[in-house]
């Protein structure tokens, strides 16, 4: 026994646990030097004072593992203390043990703030895991990922539970990479759909592996799921605003050529339209974009409810509509394009209290598989070009002839091209003449091209093939170039010259600034050159005609109207266009001597034009008998062939007697 208790005195003597008993006040009565080290008091100093007042927080009374928290050995530091109180046989004493466990706390908070780290990094990922237990069918989740189940931290989920959450399309391709990868052992991957909340419906994305034991046999499987909503949202709005109109929600012109693209690939056959609004610019002008784009929204719906399934309608952009029509001939297609050129026909717009009608040219091109997307948009594009050009509001099948003519327009410009860089393009000028004496007041300056190729190409062959393009820039600045440096050159004040503007040069941002600065350093008085806007350019780029009329007479020159009376609305714009004169146009004189209604139409204008302070010029005066009508109503200046042919500039500059006026022809001229 004497051995026996050598031992325990030696244990308790060298033990690093704490050792202390206290009467039932908590006054120690004896300690061995752990409990000394532990509370930081020497144990023998320890003795008679009350261990609950020397380590605060150590119980009072019998109480099993208590931690508390106490000062450490070097200033700053602490230590986690476990004590445990128990009472000893009597019933008059307490048995304390003190143990460090500060190691240990310290692991599992490291572990636990590293298991909340983890948690956090989860929720902010929108991610979770999981395992799963194929031995006893169960699957343990991690709190981050039931959250995003909607469901509570802990909440128990097996497999088929977890399925019936999951969209019931997305049910057999997660049944079959999970079967797959079983049966192979290899990772997996899959994403799908879940709702949540019962009505939400979110996306995840899951990656995962197979556990399998010594003998190859799957025992478990680990994975991930990633919540990809937000993701897959914004991928679903990139591809909306990468594939669809935003005005009419249509598929936009990438859509539309790849759909055409994926029918050409698959030997597929059919047919192509390509509609555009004719004078749509017109209603912006007009009415206001808010308008135009309300037509473009209900004329969108209209076309599409008159279009079969399958047959997918689209806008590439502008006023301008497809529709791909598979399986369909260009005859039958043709036929469709009437309908919807009658559909849009009909749609009455509204707006200011006013009813506008539209109407649409259509171009209309087969397609076999074989065929390249391109060429497919192109031969519709040229029918449709082939609808303009005959009046508009009309379906056009594309033929070979089109291309034909597309290759004329492209040789025509090349033409030009060259004869504006080799000095090919001449002016000729056509008298403005003062009816009641024949003296001729100014010229009208028109383009000539004399590049000596055959064939000979007149303004109505090559001044439409410039327009559609920007040659026409150049050509007109060297129009007023030219113009200006003859009148530098003949200083006679009587010498006027009016210059056409084409409607593309109205939207040349400098063309105004090039013309006048050219003109103030010239010294020429602005009064001797006139500027002439036909009035469907100037209601087409109404804005930029306003701006061009501003700043020409600003400066002294004089602008008009050309071609009066030929374009819808020509009344309405006078008030908005600061111009300084009319052209009549010639559809109105042409038969004014018949007895038709053109002399209502031409008094009317003179009326208008005398209330605005409006100069006024009847155009296409061919005849004596149109003079003496033109007289008794009122116009006192013409031109025409019968009042003058146009001349080369030169030659009308070289009068021997320096005159700039011819006598009045008569019909015995030989010019009636």
């Amino acid at each position: 026994m004497a051995d026996h208790g050598a031992v325990h005195n030696h244990v308790l003597r060298w033990a690093d646990v704490g050792f202390g008993v206290t009467d039932l006040h908590g006054k120690l009565s004896w300690a061995n030097p752990a409990l000394g080290t532990l509370i930081g008091v020497p144990f023998d100093q320890a003795l008679g004072r009350s261990l609950p007042a020397l380590v605060p927080g150590a119980p009072e009374s019998p109480q099993p593992g208590l931690v508390v928290q106490a000062a450490g050995p070097v200033d700053g530091e602490h230590r986690w203390l476990e004590i445990s109180c128990t009472q000893l046989p009597g019933g008059d004493r307490l048995l304390y043990r003190i143990m460090d466990i500060t190691s240990w706390r310290d692991r599992e908070l490291e572990a636990t703030q590293q298991a909340n780290a983890l948690r956090r990094a989860q929720v902010l990922g929108r991610m979770g895991n999981w395992e799963w237990d194929i031995t006893t069918d169960r699957v343990l989740w991690s709190d981050a990922l039931l959250e995003m189940f909607g469901l509570e931290p802990g909440t128990e989920l097996d497999f088929a539970g977890y399925m019936t959450r999951v969209h019931a399309d997305d049910r057999d391709m997660i049944a079959t990479s999970l079967a797959v990868a079983r049966a192979t052992g290899d990772r997996f991957t899959f994403s799908h759909r879940m709702f949540v909340g019962g009505e939400t419906e979110r996306y995840f994305e899951c990656f995962g592996e197979v556990i399998a034991d010594e003998d190859g046999t799957p025992v478990r499987m680990m994975g991930t799921c990633h919540d990809v909503t937000q993701d897959r949202r914004l991928q679903d709005e990139l591809r909306q605003l990468a594939e669809e109109d935003p005005l009419t929600g249509l598929p936009n012109r990438r859509a539309l050529t790849r759909e055409l693209e994926r029918h050409l690939a698959t030997g597929g056959s059919g047919s192509l339209l390509l509609l555009d609004l004719d004078n749509f610019k017109d209603v912006n002008d007009l009415r206001g974009h808010a308008v135009g784009d309300r037509l473009m929204r209900t004329m969108a719906a209209a076309l599409r409810e008159r279009l079969d399934p399958g047959q997918l309608l689209g806008r590439l952009g502008g006023d301008e509509f497809a529709v791909v029509l598979p399986g369909c001939e260009e005859s039958d297609a043709a036929e469709v394009a009437a309908r919807l050129r009658d559909a849009v026909a009909g749609l009455p717009l509204v707006a200011g209290g006013a009813t506008t009608r539209m109407t649409v040219s259509t171009g209309v091109a087969g397609f076999t598989s074989g065929e390249g997307w391109e060429a497919v948009l192109a031969n519709a594009d040229l029918a449709l070009y082939a609808s303009k050009a005959a009046g508009r509001n009309r379906v056009t099948v594309y033929d070979p002839g089109h291309y034909a003519d597309t290759a004329k327009r492209v040789s025509v410009q090349d033409r030009l091209r060259k004869a504006l860089e080799h000095g090919d393009l001449a002016l000729h000028a056509m008298p403005i003449v003062a009816l009641s004496s024949g003296r001729t007041l100014g010229y009208e300056l028109l383009l000539r091209l004399e590049d000596g190729q055959l064939p000979l190409l007149g303004p109505a062959d090559f001044l439409p093939a410039a327009e559609r393009s920007d040659l026409v820039l150049e050509i007109d600045r060297w129009v007023f170039g030219k113009a200006i440096d003859t009148l530098v050159a003949h200083p006679d004040p009587n010498l006027r010259f009016d210059v056409n503007v084409s409607g593309r040069t109205l939207e040349d941002e400098d063309f105004a600034d090039f013309v006048l600065d050219r003109l103030a350093s010239s010294g020429v008085a602005p009064g001797r050159l006139g500027f002439e806007i036909t009035e469907t350019a100037a209601v087409t780029n109404l804005d930029a005609a306003r701006s061009l009329a501003h700043q020409v007479r600003a400066t002294g020159c004089r602008i008009a109207l050309d071609d009066f009376g030929a374009g819808f609305g020509s009344f309405v714009h006078l008030k908005h266009l600061p111009i300084t004169g009319l052209k009549i146009d010639g559809e109105f004189v042409r038969g004014i001597d018949s007895g038709t209604r053109d002399a209502v139409l031409v008094s009317g204008i003179l009326e208008i034009a005398r209330g605005f302070d409006l100069s006024v010029v009847a155009e296409w005066v061919e005849r004596p008998a149109q003079v003496e009508m033109l007289s008794k109503l009122g116009v006192s200046v013409g031109q025409g062939f019968h009042l003058g042919k146009p001349k080369p500039l030169g030659s009308v500059l070289k009068r021997p007697d320096g005159a700039l006026s011819d006598p009045l022809p008569t019909a015995e001229d030989g010019r009636s």
